[in-house]
């Protein structure tokens, strides 16, 4: 029995041929304030992922001569001088595909809501090159936010990027959520990022969007206050991976960044942490690329591509109404437009508080369906000559009959735009209230009454006119067609005969 082991270990080792793998390993030579300089990775490449001792993962981010700066990707207290580091050999990515939809994910894409593992489709680098002109075609099928202010007057188109910039609490994350809401049945995914906002504000808006039923086209990507600035700095860029998966799978997605300006902020802080020289208000120089290679992602696809869409909705945050400073004017010229929202407004009652002087929409009438270019082709210039009179009634009592229905109009128009939030509207409700305000079907109400009838009016046309609605919902993606333009004129003057 002995003889019979002997042998087989015997066998055993005359067989055995030794293995050697060379595995490149790094150590830590600094460590603080979320930054480590490691020596040893010679080929590490950029935006790498590595693994330290302690099991938390970095990021490559300064290849420099001597070492690697590692932006770490979580807590660094347990790591220490002469820790080992190991490189992962891939780029940092994220999962990506509809199994992620319903779910709220970190910076890198691992499940953070309770739910367990997620089924993914494939791993998308979270930066990637941004699809070239010939890859592209123009901007034409619209995004409904619901909103009938900018519907109407400050379009948005699939493939887009719109800015949304206002001072802090003027409803700018509202306007976002609003749009999320909106895009039920409109096989439009959304991805959600959060970028610097508190844990609290981040569980409302999952209840918010769960409440609303969003969230099984919806995907959140957090990286709240809390977390590391390295994953405040890579959050949009693996938001906006998830969502080119399902703009090259031939599908639509519409991504928001809020906000872009904590992005910028978190990009700073790394960035001086990593002696990288800083310039005009500390910020390192190419904070312009920083946003720039994010936005050029959003694209419409040629139709040899799959026809697919990204739209993207930047988050900007000014200080004291000045869109002047730098970032919001770098993110203003990389954007085909701007929804600005100003303080001024949204305290006078006006929600949303949108400034439509200043907020342009450079896609235009391409974005909106042919009934509401019809009913809505004048309405930004009457609102621009409502402002500029609104300001000079201010000295002055005595203003001919046609300036004061031209006010008064404006007036109604105005409070015709005010909408609470999560209150979204059909694209049928919202030609049938422009068409109502612009051809004057309004000027009989009290202004201080439109908000009632506005209410009283859409419960009506769902109901008593219901027949008319149905023909609008159909025709809708052509121009209103005069016998229609007729039965919606009559059906808004028998309302408002019998309306108190």
């Amino acid at each position: 029995m002995a003889e019979n082991i002997f042998e087989s270990i015997l066998k055993q080792i005359e067989n055995y041929t030794p293995s050697l793998e060379a595995v490149e390993v790094g150590y830590v030579e600094e460590v603080g304030d979320g930054i480590a300089r490691v020596t040893g990775l010679n080929n590490v490449r950029y935006n790498e992922l590595v693994r330290f001792e302690n099991g938390t993962i970095g990021i490559a981010f300064n290849l420099e001569k001597g070492n690697v700066g590692i932006i770490i990707m979580g807590a660094y207290d347990d790591i220490q001088e002469g820790d080992r580091v190991s490189p992962l050999g891939r780029i940092a990515s994220v999962p990506v595909g509809k199994g992620l939809l319903g779910r709220v994910v970190d910076a890198l894409g691992n499940p953070i809501d309770g739910k367990g593992p997620i089924q993914f489709e494939e791993y998308y680098n979270i930066e990637r090159i941004a699809p070239g002109v010939m890859e592209r075609k123009g901007v034409g099928r619209p995004v409904q936010t619901g909103i009938l202010a900018i519907d109407a007057m400050i379009p948005i188109g699939r493939g887009q990027r719109e800015l949304i910039i206002g001072d802090r609490q003027t409803g700018k994350t509202a306007v976002a959520l609003d749009t999320v809401v909106n895009q039920r049945g409109e096989n439009l995914y959304c991805i959600y990022v959060a970028v610097g906002k508190r844990r609290g504000e981040l569980a409302r808006i999952r209840q918010t969007l769960e409440d609303n039923g969003a969230m099984e086209y919806t995907v959140i990507v957090a990286a709240s206050a809390s977390d590391a600035a390295a994953l405040q700095y890579i959050a949009p860029y693996s938001g906006c991976a998830i969502g080119e998966w399902f703009m090259e799978n031939g599908m639509d997605a519409l991504v928001i960044y809020d906000d872009l300006s904590k992005h910028a902020a978190a990009y700073r802080q790394v960035s001086l942490l990593l002696r990288r020289p800083p310039g005009r208000e500390a910020f390192p120089g190419d904070v312009f690329y920083l946003h720039s290679r994010l936005l050029e992602r959003a694209a419409q696809l040629s139709d040899d591509r799959g026809g697919g869409s990204l739209t993207a909705l930047p988050v900007i945050e000014t200080l004291l109404g000045d869109v002047s400073a730098f970032v919001p004017t770098n993110v203003i010229s990389i954007t085909d437009g701007q929804i600005y929202l100003e303080g001024d407004l949204f305290y006078a009652g006006q929600r949303p508080a949108l400034n439509t002087g200043i907020s342009v929409s450079r896609v235009g009438s391409a974005a909106q369906t042919k009934a509401m270019r019809t009913v809505a082709g004048g309405l930004r210039l009457q609102m621009a000559q409502f402002r500029s009179l609104a300001a000079f009634a201010q000295f002055g009592s005595n203003l001919d009959k046609s300036t004061q229905e031209q006010l008064d109009r404006g007036m109604r128009l105005n409070e015709l735009f005010k909408q609470a939030q999560y209150q979204t509207l059909a694209v049928e409700d919202q030609v049938a209230m422009i068409f109502a305000g612009t051809e004057g079907l309004l000027d009989v109400i009290p202004v201080e009454r439109v908000g009632e009838w506005k209410r009283d009016f859409l419960r009506a046309f769902a109901t008593q006119f219901a027949d008319i609605k149905k023909a609008l919902r159909a025709g809708i993606g052509g121009s209103l067609s005069d016998d229609l333009k007729a039965q919606i004129r009559n059906a808004i003057k028998s309302f408002n005969a019998t309306w108190s």
